[in-house]
């Protein structure tokens, strides 16, 4: 398959019309521009729809229609315009609709910077709004991985019924890089994904002894409730972790991060090994479900420290991380915030004053 240089939010956007994507609603917000002006002229020419939202409220509740008719339908954000979405994306998840959104991560709080950070882990994995439901939440550290993760997207959330998020950042949307594109669905895939969700879209059924759509069904009725959270919660249960792991085996140091962050730690652990230390990598590539057997499964008569790089402060992903190690070994950290980037050097030297010690 021929390989095409593309940035990171042009390849997120393609990806997602070549797994069927039909709708995009959206509002310009620094650093995912990209997204909505590629779909605003790439959508037409398979025959979906762009919607320019006048706000991001108003666009994730376009998109709860859109999907609530069985359309694959999607919607990006930067931080601060996710916040806004986040109602959204609850009624999304209560109705059992499924969606696809985009973050790609600048700093905050607040308004924050148009610089990238990632900040919005917690946000992501713990409240991505209200009535406790979760997501599969993926992170993607080079773009063909975004192209790879997106594309996916866009079937776990139909087979879930459930939205799913990509948690990106400012470097990785605006770098580029070569990415095979995966096939291009068909017209008439495209359709068949759809009819597959006739069952219980709002598409007009011709009689009430068809099912009606969920996203009227009584939601009053406490017991109902109940019931609609209990199945949420053993689909949640069946959803696996993914990690990319290096140097295990006999790691004394081992240096994790996410993202751009997982991608510098990355490159950090194998120029260390290249020096001889004995460091070791966790990349988590899913965030939710976070990758707890892993770093629980360490060898903690070996492993005398683990080293969390996020750009972060204070740090959010360390709270999993210690979850899952339960005390066994110190955790420390290496940070930057409110755009400021990560730097390899850094990583290194954090990793090597852990090592002295």
């Amino acid at each position: 398959m021929a390989r095409i240089f593309m940035k990171g939010t042009e390849a997120i956007a393609e990806a997602a019309v070549r797994a069927g994507c039909r709708f995009f609603a959206g509002y310009p917000i620094t650093p995912q521009n990209e997204i909505p002006e590629y779909l605003a002229r790439r959508l037409p020419e398979v025959g979906g729809s762009f919607v320019q939202g006048e706000s991001e409220v108003a666009s994730i509740n376009m998109v709860y229609g859109a999907a609530g008719t069985g359309t694959r339908a999607m919607t990006s954000s930067s931080s601060c315009g996710i916040s806004l979405m986040s109602e959204g994306v609850s009624f999304c998840a209560s109705a059992r609709v499924p969606i696809v959104y985009v973050n790609v991560q600048r700093g905050g709080p607040g308004i924050g910077t148009i610089q990238p950070a990632q900040q919005d882990y917690t946000q992501a994995t713990k409240a991505s709004g209200n009535g406790g439901f979760k997501m599969r939440v993926f992170s993607p550290s080079t773009v063909q991985e975004a192209v790879d993760m997106t594309y996916a997207a866009f079937d776990y959330a139909q087979q879930d019924r459930n939205p799913v998020l990509i948690l990106s950042d400012g470097v990785m949307g605006t770098i580029m890089e070569p990415v095979e594109l995966p096939p291009e669905r068909s017209a008439q895939e495209v359709r068949a994904l759809k009819e597959q969700c006739r069952s219980w879209a709002a598409i007009g059924h011709d009689s009430y002894k068809e099912p009606r759509a969920t996203i009227d069904a009584g939601r009053w009725d406490t017991k109902e409730q109940e019931r609609h959270c209990k199945k949420a919660e053993e689909l949640y249960k069946s959803w696996p972790s993914e990690a990319e792991t290096l140097y295990l085996d006999d790691a004394e140091v081992v240096v994790t991060g996410y993202g751009i962050c997982g991608r510098i730690a990355r490159s950090a652990v194998k120029l260390l090994r290249a020096e001889g230390c004995k460091v070791g990598l966790i990349r988590p590539k899913t965030l939710y479900p976070f990758p707890s057997d892993v770093f629980a499964g360490l060898d903690f008569g070996r492993v005398k420290a683990i080293l969390d790089v996020e750009m972060c402060i204070p740090a959010q992903v360390v709270d999993d991380i210690r979850l899952a190690v339960t005390d066994r070994c110190p955790i420390e950290t290496c940070l930057h915030a409110g755009g400021e980037i990560m730097g390899r050097d850094e990583v290194i030297s954090a990793a090597k004053a852990l090592l002295a010690r």
